[in-house]
């Protein structure tokens, strides 16, 4: 008997793997996909903690990553143990973390978040009454002190693709370009340059920026995140001039590497059952632990986005 296999992949991931997949999307998108389908097999042609969590969420399901090595900054630059001792250094804290993590640090989580939902996640705590300390990533912890006036203790990881955009760069490309001008960014981002953003969000945020995008046709747009999402906003607006934002001297060139280590040929290999690295080796009372804050996340995005 067949086996069902279903292929995931993420907007960072190239376009000739994007074309191969049954779904494509952001984290929030591909992780209810993930807990939802009715797969025996799940490709994941993201990086290690997108298949991780697919396997969290759909634990009955083989799931494999293409590439063995594609990895996140954001899991490398973070201890556990280190983590583990800062979480117990805020007894009375909520700890929300950014769903770019590993499985023990999800588990070490009282709330998992997207970069779509954490703006919504954390204004509910805080009505709530509760302090919050926030992981892994640094940038997006500070946009959301600033934006919010809240005090978050921050962990002090940095998406090593994001961190690379600086406001001088993007001073120097604006002065250079004629017309109108609009940067839109994700929120791991640094400080400076979510300031100078026209629209902060999600990758699915800006793609449905752009497809809604009824402002002076000649307009520049800058996107400052993974080059990937750009096909897709190419695809949905060809009549716009939409460039990804500067790195240093100019240089639009910002690639994840990890993402990109999802070939052609590596995606087909796992759709085979050939190649890749099956998320075999997470204990069960591991999953549970960290299964706990993303359904908490989940169950709170369908009733909050209903």
């Amino acid at each position: 008997m067949s086996r069902r296999v279903v292929t995931l992949a993420h907007y960072y991931t190239q376009p000739e793997i994007q074309q191969m997949a049954d779904k494509v999307g952001d984290s929030l998108e591909l992780s209810l996909y993930a807990k939802e389908c009715a797969a025996d097999v799940i490709v994941f042609a993201g990086v290690r903690f997108m298949a991780e969590t697919a396997k969290i969420l759909n634990p009955q399901a083989e799931v494999i990553l293409p590439d063995t090595n594609s990895t996140c900054s954001l899991v490398t630059q973070t201890d556990v143990a280190a983590l583990k001792k800062w979480r117990e250094s805020y007894p009375d804290h909520v700890h929300v973390s950014y769903i770019n993590s590993s499985a023990e640090h999800k588990a070490l989580s009282d709330w998992i978040v997207t970069s779509r939902n954490v703006d919504d996640v954390i204004a509910h705590l805080y009505a709530e009454g509760k302090k919050v300390i926030f992981s892994p990533d640094r940038n997006m912890g500070a946009y959301l002190n600033f934006q919010y006036g809240y005090d978050m203790p921050l962990w002090s990881a940095v998406c090593e693709v994001h961190d690379k955009f600086n406001q001088a760069a993007l001073d120097e490309a604006f002065a250079a370009t004629p017309g109108a001008k609009y940067l839109i960014a994700h929120p791991e981002s640094p400080l400076p340059v979510l300031l100078h953003a026209d629209y902060v969000g999600s990758t699915s945020g800006m793609l449905n920026w752009i497809k809604a995008y009824d402002r002076e046709p000649e307009a520049t747009i800058f996107v400052a995140t993974e080059e990937g999402i750009l096909y897709n906003m190419h695809a949905a607006r060809p009549d716009l001039r939409i460039v990804q934002a500067p790195i240093y001297a100019g240089c639009q060139c910002n690639q994840c590497p990890y993402m990109k280590m999802n070939t052609i040929d590596a995606v087909r290999k796992a759709q085979r059952g050939e190649g890749g690295i099956s998320i075999d080796y997470l204990d069960a009372a591991l999953m549970d632990a960290a299964r706990l804050p993303i359904e908490r996340m989940l169950e709170f995005s369908r009733r909050y986005y209903a």
